[in-house]
């Protein structure tokens, strides 16, 4: 398994940056975050391959993990080692193909999921969604005793995701959480480096 350097995981959506995504993703690679997980599920096979290959090379040159999302097919083609999965998909995933990779994470939303996904494999889980997020509107967030919770009842380490921000991130590591996962303020913060220091 990856040993993250970082405790907080950055999450892709291009859809939210002003500039240009490659451009913001080599700001974030500098950063030096634990790893980039590419999440563009609206992506063609055909265009997550081109856009996966871009961002593990903006990796690479930072010696960060590139984490590609849900396409397996993809992540083999390209040699990549680490992924991750939602839990539907995670299940499916033959003892063959967990072999294959150094580093699987698994988005859970309930203990239960947590505790399947730990059985099942799993490197590492993400908890959310821990605080109100645009990405989730109108739904309220799960809370930091939700996150406690499923922090207590798994080994692997769990990271929370979520309208994650530098002000919330004390108590999500008091929880007993590794890390978190940032998505939209980082896409669209006026600095990648500035904003992710601010975490530590």
């Amino acid at each position: 398994m990856t040993i993250f350097m970082s405790d907080i995981l950055c999450v892709t959506n291009r859809r939210l940056c002003e500039e240009d995504f490659l451009t913001r993703a080599e700001k974030i690679a500098a950063a030096s975050p634990a790893g980039i997980i590419l999440r563009e599920k609206d992506l063609s096979q055909e265009e997550y391959y081109a856009l996966a290959q871009s961002m593990m090379a903006i990796c690479k040159k930072q010696q960060i993990p590139c984490i590609l999302h849900t396409f397996i097919g993809i992540a083999e083609k390209l040699g990549a080692k680490e992924i991750h999965l939602p839990m539907p998909v995670f299940r499916t995933l033959t003892g063959e193909k967990k072999a294959y990779f150094r580093t699987i994470g698994v988005s859970c939303h309930s203990v239960l999921e947590a505790k399947e996904a730990e059985r099942l494999g799993a490197s590492y889980i993400t908890a959310g969604h821990i605080f109100e997020t645009d990405c989730k509107w109108g739904l309220p967030g799960r809370g930091l005793s939700f996150l406690k919770e499923v922090c207590n009842a798994v080994n692997v380490p769990v990271y929370a995701i979520g309208g994650i921000t530098p002000e919330k991130i004390a108590g999500v590591r008091q929880a007993g959480a590794a890390g978190a996962c940032v998505m939209s303020s980082l896409m669209q913060c006026d600095s990648p480096e500035k904003y992710l220091a601010a975490f530590q």
